[in-house]
């Protein structure tokens, strides 16, 4: 089955417009993971908009004494992101090549043009023990070159599958993609726009996807009918692999 990682940016985000303290990123996990979800996904950026350095270390201390959540980082690695990775060594790390200032990651690595930089950074990442996995468009041709960086896994950015959940020709391209991931011997997460109506048919055409982030869907949907009610839709709506009503 597909694992959902929540993603607390926006949690984070609102807490910072404001010095309470107020929602918690941690008791949001805690409440992600008693609701079913299986991993906490971050993303610090540069500017501190929302996550923290000092969230990255609590969470980590979190996650520690909770056996078979998994934590995962991402980000850029050319930023602020070796570090905080180093010194709390996540289970996963998605290297990310979003600009210092964008509003939201919005493409994957370019490959090979960005091999020679990349290549160094993970192999610091698995030195540390740190499973690596690179945020990619949906480029079949481009998987094994992400195998042979060193990589573990791949994640699909979904933003063109979300703006066209009906494109079949859209979503065959992430399916031939993870399938040549999974033929050069990476596992598949993806990530970027998924929600109710769309996740359960991406990663039942696209199966088997190992995790999938989501936040700003999820916290949407938070806002409505509680953070746990939303995670467990999530959950239930992966399980079910098709799209919910």
């Amino acid at each position: 089955m597909t694992r959902l990682s929540v993603n607390l940016n926006k949690i984070a985000l609102l807490r910072n417009s404001r010095e309470s303290g107020l929602p918690s990123v941690t008791r949001a996990a805690e409440v992600s993971i008693a609701a079913g979800a299986l991993g906490i996904t971050v993303h610090p950026r540069p500017d501190q908009r929302h996550i923290r350095p000092g969230d990255v270390h609590d969470l980590s201390r979190l996650l520690d004494a909770r056996p078979g959540i998994e934590f995962n980082i991402e980000g850029n690695p050319f930023h602020n992101l070796m570090q905080l990775a180093l010194e709390v060594r996540p289970d996963q790390c998605t290297l990310v090549p979003d600009e210092a200032g964008a509003l939201t990651s919005s493409f994957g690595w370019a490959l090979p043009e960005r091999a020679a930089e990349l290549e160094p950074l993970v192999k610091r990442l698995k030195d540390a023990g740190i499973r690596v996995s690179l945020f990619m468009d949906p480029r079949p041709e481009a998987m094994r070159l992400a195998r042979d960086l060193g990589a573990d896994r791949i994640e699909l950015y979904t933003e063109a599958y979300a703006s066209h959940p009906d494109d079949a020709a859209v979503l065959a391209s992430y399916v031939e993609s993870a399938q040549a991931a999974r033929e050069a011997g990476l596992g598949v997460n993806a990530g970027h726009d998924l929600n109710l109506v769309n996740v359960g048919r991406f990663v039942s055409a696209a199966a088997p996807i190992d995790e999938v982030s989501i936040g700003h869907a999820l916290v949407g949907d938070a806002l409505e009918i509680g953070l746990a009610s939303a995670v467990r839709a999530y959950v239930a709506a992966l399980a079910a692999g098709k799209v919910e009503a």
